[in-house]
């Protein structure tokens, strides 16, 4: 063999060393087998979509409470979904100004229940409003906490760095069984 002849025999043989040794055409192929494979499953987008939105709906747990500062009373209902979230009703009778009834909602973060309370006050008023509670559960009881809130662009929340206190809270809520 010339020199030029085994020069091109020994590029071939460089070449199919590197073909032979450059595993990524197959681990890329096998990758790409494994991804689609794991990305299949028994259930459709809709179907999966669908069973989320049952979870969320299914109420996992219920409780009724009661609450009595002097003259005043609150009853609370609270139900827990599949989701995390709680949604409820709470109804507030004041002796001197009525009452305030309307919906919550929103979920607990550690041993504390966060939610937005949208009510109205009086049969007669028809003005909406939302505030935020904060009740801290201890001992089965949710007790009501006092808190600085503060409105922005139409939303009120807690003041992000305050406390909420849970000893200046005028209603501890007792469970009670639910009617």
């Amino acid at each position: 063999m010339s020199y030029s002849s085994n020069n091109g025999y020994i590029e071939s043989l460089i070449n199919k060393e590197i073909t032979m040794k450059n595993p990524f055409p197959y681990f890329a192929t096998a990758a790409a087998l494994f991804l689609f494979g794991c990305g299949q499953s028994s259930q459709s987008g809709s179907e999966k979509t669908d069973s989320l939105a049952k979870l969320a709906d299914t109420v996992i747990s219920t409780g009724c409470f009661k609450a009595v500062d002097q003259q005043d009373t609150a009853s609370l209902s609270v139900n827990t979904l599949g989701d995390g979230k709680v949604k409820g009703r709470l109804l507030i009778n004041f002796q001197e100004k009525g009452k305030n009834d309307g919906e919550i909602e929103g979920v607990y973060k550690g041993d504390t229940l966060f939610v937005d309370y949208t009510f109205k006050i009086g049969t007669t008023n028809e003005t909406v409003y939302k505030n935020p509670l904060a009740l801290l559960k201890k001992d089965g009881k949710l007790i009501l906490g006092v808190g600085q809130i503060e409105t922005s662009l139409g939303r009120s929340y807690f003041v992000k760095g305050k406390p909420i206190n849970f000893e200046k809270g005028r209603f501890t809520f007792a469970p009670v069984p639910c009617e």
